[in-house]
């Protein structure tokens, strides 16, 4: 068996689960984690016949995301700003519109130095250690009410040479007061009536905690955010979430009560209303 006829396998037997576009994406992560080469080498190398062990793992692979598990989850990391991210059951995989915001924050910053930055439900650390990264000498915290979530988080800053300050803590109660510059969030914001049009791999292999919101109030975390930044925003200082496109302009509503300006409500590579952004006056 040569890898024209692994990849064919991929596409086929996933079929299922993911389109042909998807499938093909997916077998050349694959194909680039187990050879240890890049992408344009493994297509000028299709015809070449795949050692017996190598075959089996690929096949090991190819069932586990016939299972639904995603590829991320099998290989224990994603790629996220250019960076590696160790990723498992306990943390949401980082995805490309969550690069967006993080590239919009960068953006609105212009090179500033010393910030003072927050980032709530931080999850597998994406976000927080991509700023710190790219942010002149910013000083970071990063908050989830996950122990398991934090200690992938914890992880991701090491390997990623990140100083990282992270904190344990549920913000429907935390009220530690701390003056900054930048607060963003990704929380969850997926209702009870979406899950439906929700992906098994999704559904299966990925922490509710950091996916759902109750329906009778699916703005219950942007709320509880926007009151901790209204307390703790530096006058001038940017609030940044990623939002439920549904609730786009809810959204916009909720924060403009809170006495906020100069909202923007921007769209993502795939013209959805993604990500909201604002000011403390």
């Amino acid at each position: 068996m040569n890898l024209k006829d692994i990849r064919s396998a991929f596409v086929t037997e996933l079929n299922d689960i993911y389109d042909a576009e998807e499938a093909l994406s997916i077998f050349y992560v694959v194909a680039e984690e187990l050879t240890g080469i890049k992408k344009i080498n493994i297509i000028l190398s299709l015809e070449n016949v795949v050692p017996d062990e190598d075959e089996k793992r690929y096949h090991e692979v190819l069932g586990k995301l016939k299972q639904g598990i995603p590829v991320q989850q099998i290989l224990g990391k994603a790629l996220f700003y250019q960076m590696n991210f160790k990723v498992s059951a306990d943390v949401l995989i980082p995805r490309p519109e969550t690069e967006e915001l993080v590239e919009w924050i960068l953006t609105d910053a212009g090179g500033k130095d010393l910030l003072k930055v927050l980032d709530i439900g931080t999850g597998s650390g994406c976000i927080a250690i991509s700023l710190q990264k790219h942010l002149n000498h910013a000083n970071t915290d990063a908050l989830d009410v996950s122990m398991q979530a934090l200690e992938i988080a914890k992880y991701n800053a090491q390997i990623n040479s990140a100083t990282i300050d992270f904190i344990e803590a549920d913000i429907l109660r935390y009220d530690k007061e701390q003056q900054y510059d930048i607060i963003v969030s990704n929380p969850p914001y997926i209702t009870d009536a979406e899950k439906s049009d929700m992906r098994d791999n999704v559904m299966l292999h990925e922490p509710h905690l950091a996916l759902f919101v109750d329906d009778p109030d699916p703005l219950l975390f942007y709320k509880a955010i926007s009151d901790y930044a209204k307390k703790n925003l530096a006058s001038g200082g940017r609030l940044y979430f990623e939002i439920n496109e549904l609730f786009g302009q809810e959204t916009v509503e909720m924060i403009k009560a809170k006495g906020f300006t100069n909202i923007e409500l921007k769209k993502d590579m795939q013209g959805k209303a993604r990500m909201v952004g604002c000011s403390q006056p």
